[in-house]
């Protein structure tokens, strides 16, 4: 497509015919060995059997096997990979059925006047 050594086109000018930058012309991407691949593999083995496992545990396993490698990477590794621990959401918002629910009493009240309406929050739990 672009041709370095064109007799009667600049690099430059073709880029601009192009609308491409020259940057990307000149860019040479990097081929890196990939040396994560055993761990990777292991990491696969590991979260298919135990796929609770979050980093931490994974971690221990793989130095457990005498593999050298930090949370960080064991975190970096397992998003690529798209890869996370299963474990339960949050539970906050379903209620507990035993307690009483106590009505509104200020349904339809208006406040009137200053100090005619007063609130008060008290938030503990009884012991059952």
């Amino acid at each position: 497509m672009m041709d370095r050594h064109d007799g009667e086109l600049s690099v430059k000018r073709q880029s601009e015919l192009l609308e491409v930058s020259r940057t990307s012309f000149y860019y040479v991407p990097v081929d890196k060995d990939d040396e994560d691949i055993p761990i990777m593999h292991k990491i696969d083995e590991i979260y298919t059997r135990w796929p609770h496992y979050g980093h931490r545990r994974i971690r221990h396993v793989l130095q457990g096997e005498g593999f050298v490698i930090s949370k960080k990477k064991v975190c970096k590794l397992m998003l690529r990979m798209g890869l996370a621990g299963l474990c339960p959401g949050p539970n906050l918002s379903k209620r507990n059925h035993k307690e009483a629910v106590h009505p509104y009493l200020l349904r339809g009240v208006k406040a009137a006047y200053p100090n005619h309406i007063w609130g008060i929050d008290i938030t503990y739990s009884t012991p059952s």
